[in-house]
């Protein structure tokens, strides 16, 4: 695998949302609006591509490998929640109003399925060079995930896109074009699971033609 495949891997071919379907419970818990999806997936990309060039280096020397292998989860958990409390401390200090929106989720990025999961599957047998590409990747593909399905949430819950802060895209006169109101159950915890399964019932539908047609093209 090149280095340009293993960085691109994450954004499509193994989106950890998307394909893998890892990490739903913050995805869908803070996908309200585009500025904590934004918000999240920048801690996510910290603290992915921290963790993984971290344990690359730990298991690529063969005394530190011995030592750590019997307890590697321990250790992969004590050096991810050592990022996140960085990430937390930052947020909390140059970020309030993400921190307040964002709450309980930052501290739980520390169980996140993809970043335990990427340690264990991919830095802990991998040069640092190649598990930083690869934390780089899903990081990147786990935030483009996120942030379609808060768009999507946002836009059919309130007509609007919160960008960053007061950057707020209104797109409520497309609502009253076709004369209803916004939709507000999409911004509410059931909106979230009917948006994801929307949302990756597309992405599965598109996957599915596509592999029709390099099949079609492969029997001719």
């Amino acid at each position: 695998m090149t280095n340009k495949e293993n960085l691109l891997k994450g954004l499509v071919k193994e989106n950890p949302l998307f394909v893998s379907v890892l990490g739903m419970c913050p995805s869908l818990a803070v996908s309200t609006s585009l500025e904590n999806a934004l918000g999240m997936g920048m801690g996510v990309l910290f603290v992915l591509v921290m963790s993984n060039l971290i344990i690359s280096l730990i298991m690529s020397n063969e005394k530190l490998a011995a030592l750590v292998k019997p307890v590697r989860i321990p250790v992969y958990i004590v050096v991810i929640a050592t990022l996140v409390t960085i990430v937390e401390m930052v947020m909390h200090a140059f970020l309030i109003s993400l921190y307040n929106s964002l709450g309980v989720f930052i501290p739980l990025i520390v169980v996140n399925c993809i970043i335990l999961g990427r340690a264990e599957a991919f830095a802990s047998s991998n040069k640092p060079l190649d598990s930083v590409l690869d934390g780089i990747g899903m990081a990147l593909g786990f935030t483009a995930a996120i942030a379609i399905i808060a768009i999507f949430r946002e836009f059919l819950g309130k007509g609007t896109i919160t960008v960053w802060g007061n950057l707020v895209i209104n797109l409520k006169g497309a609502f009253t074009f076709i004369g209803i109101e916004p939709i507000g159950m999409f911004v509410q915890p059931a909106g979230a699971f009917l948006s994801f399964g929307l949302i990756l019932a597309a992405v599965v539908a598109i996957g599915n033609k596509r592999k029709e047609k390099l099949a079609k093209g492969a029997a001719k």
